[in-house]
């Protein structure tokens, strides 16, 4: 009886330990922030330093249609919803705009940029100066439509691809 009990508890050890393959996921790259359109009238709000640490870009001065995603990389969720970002990406149809809040150092931000496959530029939030606009908790995406226009507000994470292409389509107008 004993030796029928081990071998059934070994079997369901060895057989409830199964292995899973990571997702391959291509290298992101920091880019210039120089490629966010902005209204240079616009002279006041909150200043953030780009990722890529050569510029800087007035949130208030961000124009539309853009996805603004506010992430961290210490933030489970963040993580969960960048591959429906780098689907949307993809698509070439809308900008993305990342910021980065509460980050220990920019060293660390550019190596999550890199590591996900972000291949749009970042802002970098070092003192948490967003918290007024965008909340204190993240993921936040942020719809700005072509009147540079906050849109819609989504607080929490995005649960999938069809989802995000939805509201871009529903807030923003553009067809993807």
């Amino acid at each position: 009886m004993k030796r029928i009990a081990i071998a059934l508890i070994s079997t369901l050890v060895l057989t409830s330990c199964g292995t899973t393959t990571p997702v391959k996921v291509a290298k992101g790259e920091v880019i210039s922030c120089t490629a966010i359109a902005t209204d240079t009238s616009k002279t006041s709000g909150t200043t953030l330093t780009c990722l890529d640490g050569n510029s800087k870009v007035l949130l208030e001065s961000i124009t539309g249609p853009a996805v603004i995603n506010v992430w961290g990389s210490w933030c489970i969720p963040c993580r969960q919803e960048m591959p429906f970002l780098r689907e949307l990406a993809a698509t070439e149809k809308v900008k993305i705009i990342g910021i980065d809040v509460e980050e220990a150092n920019m060293e660390s931000a550019r190596k999550f940029v890199v590591e996900q496959g972000m291949s749009w530029p970042n802002l970098y939030d070092k003192d948490g100066s967003t918290k007024s606009s965008f909340g204190m908790g993240v993921p936040v995406t942020w719809f700005l439509n072509s009147n540079s226009e906050v849109a819609y507000k989504h607080v929490g994470v995005l649960k999938s691809e069809k989802q995000l292409f939805s509201e871009v389509e529903k807030y923003l107008g553009i067809k993807l």
